[in-house]
């Protein structure tokens, strides 16, 4: 399981180093191997091969009332690696539709990573602290 937040900056190649906490598990689950999407969120979606498959195939199994969604998640999609040095490139397509410059923030989201623009990550994150906690949270939180 994916948690926490690791601010990381990608280099003049479009490429972030994975944190090692979270690349020794990608390599024993995944070997390295990766897959990033478009979220309508506004960020990108990480997976590992084995969480790819299975959100590749709940959004294949979409109707075709959600063809547009499907060509959000699927057509956007780039499989990628983890590279020797532990980076992982971030398509320039993929970087200019989450507006990711430089400095960017990787989610642990429990099956997959979120990986955000750092001053968008922080302006959604004071919008929904600032809309108040919903009942369904706040029923969870001790």
């Amino acid at each position: 399981m994916f948690i926490g937040i690791s601010a990381l900056t990608l280099d003049g190649k479009g490429r972030m180093t994975v944190p090692a906490r979270y690349r020794d598990m990608l390599h024993e689950q995944a070997c390295g191997r990766l897959t990033l999407t478009k979220s309508p969120e506004g960020c990108l979606l990480l997976f590992g091969d084995a969480q790819w498959q299975e959100f590749r195939a709940k959004v294949a199994a979409l109707p075709m009332a959600a063809q547009g969604w499907k060509r959000i998640y699927l057509g956007h999609a780039t499989e990628t690696e983890i590279d020797a040095s532990g980076r992982v490139l971030v398509p320039p397509e993929l970087r200019m539709a989450a507006r990711i410059e430089r400095d960017v923030d990787l989610i642990g989201m429990g099956s997959h990573f979120e990986v955000w623009d750092r001053a968008t990550h922080q302006q959604r994150e004071a919008q929904v602290i600032a809309a108040g906690m919903p009942d369904a949270v706040r029923d969870i939180v001790i």
